[in-house]
């Protein structure tokens, strides 16, 4: 699942309407434009393959990839957008987001920013991941929320991601 794809179905789950996607970003410190947005949420072209040689011609817009820091930056400006800017404490700087160095984390750095925007418990991602069919202990779903490098953490399959997107969508959509 890529970058893309991950995009293009929070805004579906969350119901995200184009000019708050681009605020969104503009929360996370990213300016886009709400076409640059619109051509981030296009379908992939191996998407459009069968859809273009069904139609018999393709349309004349690219997709704009979505990197890694575009997408923290999304995540980022969600959190900030559902539970507002936080209180610096006296004395402490601000600190710069860390960016995604390599796509092995993106699905798990997704899923720890989605639980904290939306306020979930371990529960609450349970719920959600058993109404798409998976069923996880606490304990695997705490392995994906640990720091990287940490002996018991586990990365996140794509497989988790798409089912928890799917179960927010269920959540949120009906």
């Amino acid at each position: 699942m890529d970058n893309n794809d991950i995009l293009i179905r929070l805004r579906y789950a969350l119901d995200i309407k184009d000019a708050d996607m681009v605020e969104v970003f503009r929360l996370g410190g990213l300016e886009l434009t709400k076409e640059a947005v619109q051509k981030m949420l296009l379908k992939s072209k191996k998407d459009e393959a069968t859809e273009v040689s069904e139609a018999g011609a393709a349309s004349g817009d690219e997709q704009l990839l979505c990197d890694n820091a575009t997408l923290e930056s999304f995540l980022n400006g969600l959190i900030t957008s559902q539970r507002g800017k936080p209180q610096a404490k006296p004395g402490e700087t601000e600190t710069k987001p860390k960016f995604v160095l390599n796509n092995g984390n993106v699905n798990n750095l997704m899923l720890k920013k989605v639980k904290i925007a939306l306020n979930f418990t371990t529960e609450d991602m349970l719920e959600i991941l058993e109404s798409a069919g998976v069923t996880l202990s606490k304990s695997e779903l705490s392995a994906v929320f640990r720091k990287e490098g940490h002996r018991n953490y586990k990365p996140c399959g794509d497989r988790y991601a798409r089912n928890f997107l799917k179960g927010l969508a269920l959540r949120y959509r009906g």
